[in-house]
Order: structure tokens, then sequence, then C-alpha cells
């Protein structure tokens, strides 16, 4: 069906329903550290980012240092409710079935978590062993910059010009685009926001689906725009 060399699937937010449960995690940590802000805010500001760089955001903007513990501790907490919570975005399976060609996932969630959640919803069998972690390439190599989708392509050996990336956040996608592939946005999951589209395009992605069942045929359009096909 594709033509693409590559389609690189985030995970959090676009396989897995994971960021709404991040939020509610992150945001209620924050609340307590007397940083006060809703998990519908945690998903509309920071999706897509790592929890370091959240605190790292938070501390510049009030000038008040936060606790080192906050990283372990959500850490903690945040693999429990995942353990126990998270479900596979509706349509996801069947989609990824009627895909053709090479397909990988590249992530800012750890390898063991990435395992976990994939391995939890039924979706491992369909990536393993292409499975990438940011934190795996070494400190400050995490979305937005592009390194994760680089790597990926080097793996697989895709084309980035010809590879296609499907990304929920405006922090991944603007690593995609930085990377020199094609982006489609998603809006599908439960921490969407009214405003979550318009920030997709305007980060860079070419169309926005709102389901997984929309997106071999958006691949397939894509493929065929732009001489890609």
């Amino acid at each position: 069906m594709s033509s693409f060399d590559l389609i690189i699937f985030d995970c959090d937010g676009v396989l897995v329903d994971s960021e709404i449960i991040a939020a509610e995690v992150e945001s209620a940590l924050l609340r307590d550290a007397g940083y006060p802000i809703t998990p519908e805010e945690m998903g509309e500001r920071f999706a897509g980012l790592v929890w370091r760089d959240i605190l790292f955001a938070v501390e510049k903007e009030i000038d008040v240092p936060l606790s080192a513990s906050l990283i372990d501790k959500s850490e903690k907490l945040l693999d429990a409710r995942l353990e126990r919570d998270v479900q596979i975005i509706p349509g996801a399976a069947e989609a990824i079935a009627k895909l053709a060609g090479p397909r990988c996932i590249c992530s800012n969630s750890g390898t063991d978590r990435l395992a976990m959640m994939l391995k939890k919803v039924g979706l491992h069998s369909a990536f393993a062993p292409n499975i990438f972690s940011a934190k795996d390439l070494g400190p400050d190599r995490t979305k937005p910059k592009p390194d994760i989708f680089l790597h990926g392509a080097k793996k697989m050996g895709g084309d980035p010009r010809k590879t296609v990336v499907i990304e929920d956040s405006v922090h991944g996608i603007t690593g995609a685009r930085a990377a020199g592939m094609r982006v489609i946005g998603f809006t599908g999951a439960s921490h969407t926001y009214p405003s979550h589209a318009s920030r997709l395009m305007d980060a860079g992605a070419e169309t926005v689906i709102a389901r997984m069942s929309d997106l071999p045929a958006t691949i397939e359009a894509l493929a065929a725009w732009d001489g890609v096909a």
C-alpha cells in the first residue's frame, strides 16, 4: 500500500492511550509541590516531553527549584498506573495490520516502559524488535530533537525524506520535521484538546487524523503526493 521507505510511530498517545495517565500523575505531583496545573493543561503544554524536561520548564517559569526526588517518584507512580490502566488506541491494531512495508516505533519513553505497555495492549509483536527509545541514545537526545527519528531511520535502512511519522504532540512533530520527515498528526487519544489539530498543523504536520481507521488511506494518499510514490 505505502511506497514510503519507512513508517515511524510514536507510542504514547498514538498506539497507547497513556498521555492522559501521565498528565494525571504529573499534574498531581506538581500541585503537591505548589504549582497549580490541571491534567488538561499538562496535556496541552507538555505532551511529548519527558518528565525531567517538564520539571526544568516549570522551574524556569516559577524560578523555584523543584525536588529532584520528584523524578523518581513520578517514574514509580506512573509505571504502576500504566501497568494497571493503559489501553490501546481504538483501531490501532486493525490499522497496523493493513500497512505494508517497514515500520518501527520511536519514542521518548524508556525501553522497559515501552515493552510493558505494548505487551499489555497486544502490540509488541507487531513492532519488535524495532522499538527505539530516545533515552537509550544518551542524555539530552529526546524529542523535540530529531535524534531518535534519525536513529530509527538508520536502523531500518530508510531514507528520512521517504519516511512518514505519526505523532500526537507538537514536540514530536518538531523533531520529525527537523529530521526531514513527513508527518501525520493524530488527535484520537484521551488527552486531546480543542486546538490540538491546529497546533499540530502549525508544527509541521501535513494532515491530521482523529481516527486510526483513517491512517492506511492517509498514508497511501501522502505517498502518492509530492513525488514519493
